[in-house]
């Protein structure tokens, strides 16, 4: 993911995680804060301790940032968001992220319905 693309510093994510509104799936969480500081929308990334070990919450945040790769271009601008995943998403498959993604996206909607 490009870094303009990409939510960094912890004050951001502490931000976004206490004030942002969030959406669940079964997979993954989203939450979302509107920003006028950008022009487009920046991602982070979580896995915390409960989705196992350090192999599987690095995969997990792989998975989120594939699904997430077509969409990045789609998603409305001014937006930071946070991706959390869940223990079921080290053991899900590539389109069953892209579907979960996809459905917080649409949820909150940051991305157009009309996208897949």
């Amino acid at each position: 993911m490009q870094s303009k693309f990409r939510l960094t510093r912890s004050e951001d994510f502490k931000r976004v995680r206490q004030i942002g509104k969030s959406y669940a799936h079964p997979l993954v969480v989203l939450v979302a804060q509107a920003s006028e500081a950008t022009v487009h929308a920046r991602v982070g990334i979580a896995a915390g301790k409960t989705v196992g070990t350090a192999v599987q919450r690095n995969r997990a945040k792989r998975l989120l940032r594939e699904a997430l790769r077509p969409l990045l271009t789609t998603l409305a601008s001014g937006w930071d968001l946070v991706l959390i995943a869940r223990p079921a998403l080290a053991t899900a498959a590539l389109a069953d992220a892209r579907v979960a993604l996809t459905n917080v996206l649409r949820r909150a909607k940051i991305l157009p319905v009309d996208e897949s």
